[in-house]
């Protein structure tokens, strides 16, 4: 049942990136695709949400249209890539928090490190693109507020349904 659940979950990530708003200033655009990796660690355990994301970056790198704006390995060398190359580590840390301990203290901690992941990945790649301070205006800082509002509908739904889901793809 676990690949049922990392397929699921890739395809949940792709459809996060298409529920995508774009942010003026950056060619970042806020998606739901964090809520959908959090939830993989938070469902899925660290290993299995990382390779849900695994799955994710393979139908991108395939040409699959999974990406915000389309598919293929170009795609990754762009300002968004780094951002999507941590999505695995941070299914794997909010996952390992979650399954250790899954207390909302600890799903919040996970949860907001997976996201400090993410940022770290995408800024890191980005200033590559743009410089560091640029990096962290239009990369980092716009999107702080809807993560944080990510990380607290990821502990809300995860904290509420694990059980079921470990049950369900245990």
């Amino acid at each position: 049942m676990w690949a049922a659940g990392a397929v699921l979950f890739a395809v949940l990530t792709a459809a996060g990136a298409r529920l995508a708003v774009p942010l003026p200033g950056t060619a970042v655009p806020f998606t739901l695709q964090v809520l959908a990796v959090l939830l993989s660690g938070f469902v899925l355990g660290p290993y299995v949400g990382a390779a849900s994301q695994i799955l994710y970056l393979a139908a991108g790198l395939a040409g699959v249209p999974v990406f915000y704006a389309g598919g293929g390995f170009a795609y990754l060398l762009g300002p968004t890539g780094g951002y999507l190359l941590a999505f695995p580590a941070a299914a794997a840390i909010a996952g390992a928090f979650a399954w250790r301990s899954p207390r909302v203290g600890s799903m919040l901690l996970g949860a907001g490190l997976a996201v400090a992941m993410i940022h770290l990945g995408g800024a890191a790649w980005l200033a590559l693109v743009v410089g560091g301070d640029a990096a962290l205006r239009a990369g980092v800082l716009p999107f702080l507020p809807g993560d944080l509002l990510k990380v607290a509908l990821a502990v809300l739904i995860g904290s509420r349904f694990q059980g079921r889901f470990r049950r369900t793809f245990g």
